[in-house]
C-alpha cells in the first residue's frame, strides 16, 4: 500500500487536494483578499458604480497585455517589447488619423488606420520571432533591442512628422464609426441599466449615473476566452505547453515549436496593438510614451497569475486573477487619498517575489518534485 503509483495516488484526492494543486490558486487567494480589504478600506467607493467603472477600466489593459505574455511565458519566451510596441501602434494609428494614409491614399478611417497599424505590428512580431527561433539567442535579449529600437522610432516619427511627442485633440470618431465605437465606447450598458432599475446607480439628481464599462473590458474577455480555449482544448494549446516544458522533445515527437514560438510573438504584438487602439479611440489622444513600463507589468501579472518563468506551466484564469489584483491595487490610491503610491510598487515587488516561490512549489507538487 504504501508503494502504490503516482497515478493511484491522485486519483485518491480529494476535491480540495485537487483545488490546491491548482496553479491559480494562489493568485485567487490574494485577489479575494485585496477585494475585501479594498472594499473595508474605500468604504464601498471602489465598487460603487463609477468606481467599478474605474476599476474594470485598468484591470482590462492589464489582463490584454498580460494574457499575451503569458501565453509566451508558458511557451518558454519573453517579450520586453510590448510596452514599445504599444506606443508605437499608437503612434500610427493617431497620426493616419490626423494626417491621413501613407503615401498620400487620402484620409483614413479608424479600422483602415487599426488594420494597417496592426499588420506593421504583426509584422515587427514576425522578425522578433524569427530572428529568435533562428539566431538561438535568448527571447530576452533580442526583445529588449527591440524595446529600445521601437521606443526611438516612435519618438523620431513623432518629431519629424507631427512637431511633438503627443498628438492631442483628435475628433471624436465614435461619433461616426461603429469601429472607434467598438474600440472606444462603452459596452454591457445593461448591467448599469439593471443597477439603475434596482434603484441603485444614481447620480445626485436622481439621474443614471454610469451608462456602460469601457470598450477594453469586452475585448480583454474576448482574447482572454480564446486564449483560454486555445490552451485547454485544442492541439495548439499541448504544442505550446510541450515547448516550454522541453522545446528538444516536443521537436522531436513532432510539435513545430519554431512556429509556434513565432506565433506567439506574434500574438503579443496583437495585444499589444489591441491595448494601444483601445486608448487612442477612448481618449481621441496618443503620446510617445504610451506603454512606458507595460511589459514589466505583463510579465508581474503573468507570474502573479501562477504561469512560471522557466515555462510549461501556467493557466489563462490565473492570469486573470493576477490582473484583477494588481489592477486594483494600482487604482486603490484614487479611493483611498492616504495611501501613498509609492506602494503599489513594494506591494507588487513583494507579491511577485512571493508568486515565484510559489509557483514553483506547485508545480513539484504537481509534478511529484521532479
Amino acid at each position: 500500500m504504501a508503494d502504490r503509483s503516482e497515478a493511484n495516488r491522485l486519483q485518491q484526492e480529494t476535491a480540495f487536494q485537487k483545488i490546491l494543486r491548482r496553479p491559480e490558486i494562489g493568485s485567487f487567494v490574494v485577489m479575494i483578499i485585496i477585494i475585501v480589504a479594498l472594499a473595508i478600506a474605500s468604504d464601498g467607493k471602489a465598487f460603487n458604480p463609477l468606481g467599478l467603472k474605474n476599476n474594470i477600466a485598468i484591470i482590462a489593459q492589464y489582463g490584454i497585455i498580460a494574457t499575451g505574455a503569458a501565453v509566451l511565458m508558458i511557451a518558454g519566451e519573453f517579450d520586453l517589447s510590448i510596452g514599445s510596441m504599444i506606443g508605437f501602434a499608437g503612434m500610427s494609428m493617431a497620426m493616419m488619423l490626423k494626417w491621413g494614409l501613407p503615401f498620400g491614399l487620402g484620409e483614413a478611417t479608424p479600422a483602415a488606420a487599426f488594420f494597417i497599424t496592426l499588420a506593421m505590428t504583426l509584422g515587427i512580431g514576425w522578425v522578433i520571432g524569427m530572428i529568435v527561433v533562428r539566431s538561438g539567442l535568448s527571447s530576452f535579449i533580442v526583445t529588449l533591442a527591440f524595446l529600445f529600437f521601437l521606443r526611438g522610432v516612435t519618438e523620431v516619427c513623432f518629431r519629424l512628422i507631427n512637431q511633438s511627442t503627443q498628438i492631442s485633440g483628435l475628433q471624436d470618431f465614435k461619433l461616426e464609426s461603429w469601429f472607434a465605437d467598438i474600440m472606444g465606447g462603452e459596452v454591457f450598458g445593461w448591467f448599469y441599466d439593471i443597477w439603475f432599475a434596482l434603484g441603485g446607480n444614481l447620480n445626485r439628481n436622481g439621474e443614471q449615473w454610469v451608462h456602460g464599462f469601457d470598450a477594453r473590458f469586452f475585448w480583454w474577455i474576448v482574447i482572454a476566452g480564446v486564449a483560454y480555449f486555445v490552451l485547454s482544448r485544442t492541439q495548439i494549446g499541448n504544442w505550446i505547453y510541450a515547448t516550454g516544458d522541453n522545446k528538444e522533445a516536443a521537436r522531436a515527437n513532432g510539435v513545430p515549436v519554431d512556429k509556434v514560438k513565432v506565433g506567439l510573438f506574434m500574438f503579443t504584438a496583437f495585444c499589444a496593438t489591441m491595448f494601444a487602439a483601445c486608448q487612442v479611440y477612448d481618449t481621441n489622444t496618443s503620446d510617445a510614451a504610451k506603454g512606458n513600463l507595460m511589459e514589466l507589468f505583463a510579465i508581474a501579472i503573468a507570474v502573479v497569475g501562477g504561469t512560471l518563468m522557466t515555462g510549461g506551466f501556467g493557466s489563462i484564469l490565473g492570469v486573470v486573477f493576477g490582473a484583477i489584483t494588481v489592477g486594483l491595487v494600482a487604482n486603490a490610491v484614487f479611493f483611498i487619498p492616504a495611501i501613498d503610491g509609492a506602494w503599489f510598487r513594494v506591494f507588487l515587488g513583494g507579491i511577485l517575489l512571493a508568486a515565484v516561490f510559489a509557483n514553483e512549489r506547485i508545480r513539484k507538487r504537481i509534478t511529484g518534485g521532479i
